[in-house]
């Protein structure tokens, strides 16, 4: 953790001091918790545990998420006029502490139910969470830009935020597997998954808030936001850095959540070994407890744009020898999981250290709407993501069924398990490169500090 010491933020002279920075990093912890077991287990127990088809099944991923694309800037412009009438967002925080309650849901499916029945009370308690996530998630994202900190000192905040987040991840991603069951997962494992993680997520989002209101308690706030709406929203569209940086995000968040979901199947179809899902799991996530200070320090060194950009090279790469295979063989494929994990780090450090500076460098006030398209653009990701390896399924036959049934996939669903876990993560992240070399701001942002 040296790499996260306090330095000063040079634009302001402003050093947050750790215990209000670790309470507002504790929020990630609850945060961690949906942004990770959804996205890993949702598809694989929709297809394997509730015998739900392919393609329904990333549909019912999908089109919850689509309301996200309107919800998130709503929310936004709501998390504005909050900070406008009360000088803080906290009323929409305490809302999205709800959120442990739809994650439960999602996973309590009734025994009786099974193929579309199931895939529609999936969908349904996907968007009441989604909408409870966004409530949190965007004036929790906004608090950067609502405070009078620099360049540099934005990343370290966020550095924070990425190390716990990272822990939110990694303990999630590995426990809820053992928990719903392990090699033999269950109904019942699922939903004593999310009762028991629900807790966990509620505990540490109430810290959260908390560490919010003493964070703006130690640096000045930025005064009071705009009242945001179609006016901020049209700002925010027409900023041609925010549009580049956003389009970049939106390649990287499918990337990711790609990966994410495709890692069941590829443990169990392609190493077939299901237990090394937590494995996996594990060496995508817990590089970034190491890492993140190393990116903290090369961003100083050399800007965050440049660092993203190798994180991004770096997770392509690591892709393309995924998609070998078992061929590779396994210390090989894990040493590339890792690799992933490294780069991962620094593209959910960097972006979002990133996307304050785009909203100083506008002067714009509404960084609740800013902050709401940027994470609707996150949600869009988390859904496509899924969608486009449910896909890939779908064009290989792969053969859907319910818990204790091992159906005889063809090879063509293997060679889908495979290119869609490699090759189209590979294809993915070179888009988002070109896009990141398109914004230009990082210089500027990185002088005026």
């Amino acid at each position: 953790m040296t790499g996260l010491d306090r330095r000063p933020a040079a634009a302001t002279g402003t050093t947050l001091p750790r215990r209000p920075l670790a309470g507002f990093a504790a929020g990630s912890l609850g945060m961690g918790v949906w942004v990770t077991v959804p996205g890993l287990l949702l598809l694989y127990f929709l297809t394997d545990v509730l015998a739900v088809g392919p393609w329904l099944a990333g549909l019912a991923l999908l089109l919850p998420k689509i309301a996200d694309v309107l919800l998130h800037p709503w929310v936004g412009h709501r998390a504005d006029v909050e900070q406008s009438r009360r000088g803080d967002r906290r009323r929409l925080l305490l809302l999205g502490c709800a959120l442990p309650v739809a994650f439960a849901a999602l996973f309590a499916v009734p025994g009786g139910l099974t193929g579309a029945p199931a895939a529609a009370w999936v969908a349904v308690f996907f968007v009441a969470g989604n909408l409870l996530f966004a409530t949190y998630q965007v004036p929790y994202l906004a608090t950067p830009a609502d405070l009078r900190i620099g360049y540099h000192e934005r990343t370290r905040l966020m550095a924070f935020r990425m190390v716990v987040l990272t822990l939110g991840i990694l303990v999630s991603g590995l426990l809820a597997p053992l928990l719903t069951g392990g090699d033999a997962a269950t109904r019942a494992g699922y939903q004593r998954m999310g009762v028991v993680l629900a807790v966990g997520m509620l505990a540490a989002m109430l810290v959260g808030v908390v560490g919010i209101a003493r964070l703006r308690g130690s640096a000045a706030a930025t005064g009071p936001a705009a009242h945001g709406g179609w006016r901020a929203l049209r700002t925010a569209l027409r900023d041609a850095q925010f549009r580049w940086l956003v389009a970049a995000y939106l390649a990287m968040s499918t990337t990711t959540h790609l990966v994410l979901a495709g890692v069941p199947y590829y443990a169990e179809y392609e190493l077939r070994a299901p237990g090394l899902t937590t494995v996996l799991v594990a060496a995508f996530v817990a590089p970034a407890l190491l890492v993140t200070p190393l990116w903290l320090v090369l961003a100083r060194h050399v800007g965050k744009q440049q660092a993203l950009l190798g994180a991004q090279g770096a997770f392509a790469a690591g892709s393309l020898v995924l998609a070998v295979g078992r061929p590779a063989g396994l210390p090989v494929l894990i040493g590339a999981v890792a690799v992933l994990g490294v780069a991962f780090a620094g593209m959910q450090l960097l972006p979002f250290s990133m996307l304050p500076d785009v909203i100083g460098a506008a002067g714009a006030a509404g960084a609740g709407t800013y902050t709401g398209v940027w994470t609707a653009t996150e949600a869009t990701g988390a859904a496509l993501g899924p969608y486009a390896y449910a896909l890939c399924l779908t064009v290989g036959g792969f053969v859907a069924s319910t818990a204790g049934q091992t159906p005889v996939q063809p090879d063509a669903a293997l060679a889908a398990v495979r290119y869609g876990f490699g090759l189209l993560p590979a294809v993915a992240m070179l888009a988002a490169l070109l896009l990141q070399r398109r914004y230009t701001l990082d210089a500027s942002a990185r002088a005026a500090s």
